[in-house]
């Protein structure tokens, strides 16, 4: 008897099998979407127990303010109210030449007569304005909450260098407080510490602390071992390690976490204007509610001229911390001969201000303002854009944001949060699958799933636009040295302005709405994706690139299949930060009219009766946030194309390389 043969089963390579197991499960998820369409949601209620729950919480707070920890919470924050109170006179007390005088004086010791006539030239400009005591109070406000980031996150930062036990558990703390929406910080505080000063000061410190903790401990230890060894080696203490080496020879990485440290406090105290806080966020409120675009664009134009004052000044100090560079007898004379007359000119400025019957007023002869230019010409777009302006902003809403969150308020919660489970395991891995499965379902315990799903719509729209636009222009920049140097100005520019500011433009143009805080999201993105991706392109070693080409790769090829999968790594931080920063900024939107889990937020601000609801929006962004987080940050740590790529090139060689992601010509 003969046996037959059969052929032999041809198994699906890996890759194939994965495009054949993703394609069931859209088609299986879609099938269960059209079959449960608008079963199995959740609608939003006011009347919610959780929100009562919530409310309750506050009033047994306000009830048992006697309690030895309310007495403690309340001591920190008469402490950090008097602390702010005493920034503010100390400010204020300088009188306008004072302030001027000081602010040129430091800028003179930091960077030459060249930084000295911009600060003096700024702070001028502020008083023109006439928003000089606003602009004093963000300074002082400012300052006193960099201080209290200071003398808690350099020693935080200096412990964690030192024990890596220490930065294991506190990293995932740093990352869930730099997830955190700005909004989602200001109503627990109202909660402990009340509105005001204390209040602003101490969310603002929670926002810019992870900075600080983070750079110095990146500083400590990029102290070279080997003075370390010498030093211990000639019988030196911890503390004399630290002082007399690490410190001195991380001083520059120190000044800037104090630059980092300023700017993103001055993002924040802006911000805190919704708790009561004194300073320029007032105005642009005020604007914002009134819907007086030129108002707040003279508040948002004082921010950003405040905020590049002081990034300049930090920067240049930072610059001046190099412990490694050595002074000659020379260059140590002239340093004292500018310090003197630093110090003279501050003196006299503060004189004249003490003597001057008026001199904490910034005079009304030196005025300039865009008020009334920026309002007629926001009447005019009202006039004769609107159409354009319009079709736009309802195109995008139909086409786009309507379908999409009408896809997610109408799909089955368990339809949702299984997809989202998916989607992370694939990318990041079951941690990561858990993580988000468990914040979608705390959002559901919240009973502000549909809210939860508007939010999450607007999110991914924007961060989808903002994705497209930072890959085109950060493509762009990554291939001409032109083009790069033509953008950078404004990305440095769009980069130091707070978010507030972002809102400005977008309402003079769309008025309040959905799409208003979309815009002003995707405007607040793009420049930090653009940088991710030019940095990531810029970054593919040029023997890979070298091979590609003389293996006749065209432009298009060269981008799409070397360039792009090794920068990779890069184009998922690009993807992360842009995710991180449309959700921070579509929740800030709901002062235009955004919706969603915003508005909830705004509305526990100005609504007594709406705090718990308000809480647990707060609540619930965070939990989006960190979903969207693991997930993006769980595809950065799987195995990418990019890894393949630059482990090929570093064993067969970069043709190898190439050929692993390059077709064969003829």
């Amino acid at each position: 008897m003969t046996a037959v043969a059969l052929p032999a089963t041809r198994r699906l390579d890996p890759r194939t099998l994965e495009r054949v197991l993703t394609v069931i499960a859209v088609v299986v998820v879609a099938a269960l979407y059209l079959a449960f369409r608008g079963q199995w949601t959740l609608p939003y209620s006011r009347t919610a127990p959780v929100f009562d729950a919530f409310a309750g919480i506050r009033d047994w707070i306000d009830g048992n303010r006697g309690l030895p920890i309310f007495v403690v919470v309340d001591a920190v924050r008469t402490a950090v109210d008097q602390l702010v109170e005493l920034f503010i006179t100390v400010v204020h007390s300088l009188g306008w030449p004072g302030v001027v005088s000081v602010a040129a004086a430091l800028g003179y010791l930091a960077g030459g007569i060249r930084l000295a006539a911009l600060m003096l030239v700024g702070f001028v400009f502020l008083g023109a304005l006439g928003l000089w005591n606003e602009a004093l109070d963000t300074l002082a406000l400012t300052l006193a909450a960099v201080l209290l980031s200071l003398l808690v996150g350099v020693p935080l930062g200096i412990l964690s260098a030192r024990s890596d036990r220490l930065q294991r558990v506190i990293s995932p703390i740093l990352d869930a407080m730099q997830i955190m929406p700005t909004f989602a910080y200001l109503l627990p505080m109202v909660l402990l510490f009340r509105i005001g000063g204390a209040s602003a000061a101490i969310a603002t410190l929670i926002y810019a602390m992870p900075a600080t903790i983070r750079i110095t401990s990146l500083g400590i230890r990029g102290v070279p071992p080997a003075s370390v060894e010498a030093a211990e080696s000639l019988g030196a203490t911890r503390w004399q390690i630290l002082r007399k080496v690490e410190l001195p020879l991380a001083s520059r990485v120190l000044g800037l976490a104090v630059n980092q440290t300023i700017m993103l406090a001055l993002g924040m105290v802006v911000i805190t204007v919704l708790i009561d806080a004194p300073g320029l966020g007032q105005p642009i409120l005020r604007g914002l509610q009134q819907v007086n675009v030129g108002l707040a664009f003279d508040a948002g134009v004082a921010i950003v001229v405040l905020a590049v004052l002081l990034d300049r000044l930090t920067e240049r100090f930072s610059a001046r911390l190099d412990a490694r560079r050595h002074l000659d007898a020379r260059e140590l004379r002239r340093h004292r001969v500018m310090t003197t007359a630093a110090a003279v000119v501050a003196v006299v400025g503060i004189a004249i201000g003490g003597f001057l019957p008026d001199g904490q007023d910034f005079p009304d002869a030196i005025s300039v303002s865009f008020r009334a230019p920026i309002n007629d010409a926001t009447l005019w777009v009202k006039a004769n854009l609107y159409v354009f302006t319009d079709a736009v902003k309802g195109g995008f809403t139909d086409l786009f944001l309507n379908p999409f969150e009408g896809i997610l308020k109408s799909s089955p919660w368990w339809l949702i949060v299984a997809v989202v489970f998916l989607i992370a395991l694939r990318v990041g891995g079951l941690r990561s699958a858990v993580t988000a499965a468990v914040c979608l379902l705390l959002v559901a315990g919240l009973s502000l799933w549909e809210n939860g799903m508007a939010t999450l719509a607007s999110v991914l729209v924007a961060t989808a636009v903002a994705l497209l636009i930072g890959l085109l222009f950060g493509i762009l920049s990554a291939r001409s040295d032109a083009i790069a140097t033509l953008i950078r100005p404004g990305l440095d520019f769009a980069q130091t302005m707070p978010s507030f500011v972002y809102l400005i433009p977008a309402i003079a143009l769309f008025g309040p709405s959905r799409f208003t805080g979309i815009v002003a999201a995707v405007i607040y993105a793009v420049p930090p994706v653009i940088r991710l991706v030019d940095a990531g392109i810029r970054s593919v070693p040029a023997t890979i690139v070298e091979a590609a080409t003389a293996a006749g790769s065209t432009e298009r090829q060269l981008l799409w299949k070397v360039q792009l999968p090794v920068a990779r790594p890069a184009l998922l931080l690009a993807a992360n930060q842009g995710i991180v920063m449309v959700l921070a900024m579509v929740v800030v939107a709901g002062l235009v009219g955004g919706g969603a889990l915003g508005f909830d937020v705004v509305s526990g601000f100005s609504q007594r009766s709406d705090f718990g609801k308000g809480l647990a929006a707060g609540i619930a962004i965070v939990l989006l946030g960190i979903m969207l987080d693991r997930i993006t940050q769980g595809a950065g740590r799987r195995q990418t194309e990019a890894t393949e790529v630059e482990a090929v090139a570093a064993t067969d060689g970069p043709r190898a390389a190439v050929a692993a992601t390059t077709p064969a010509h003829g």
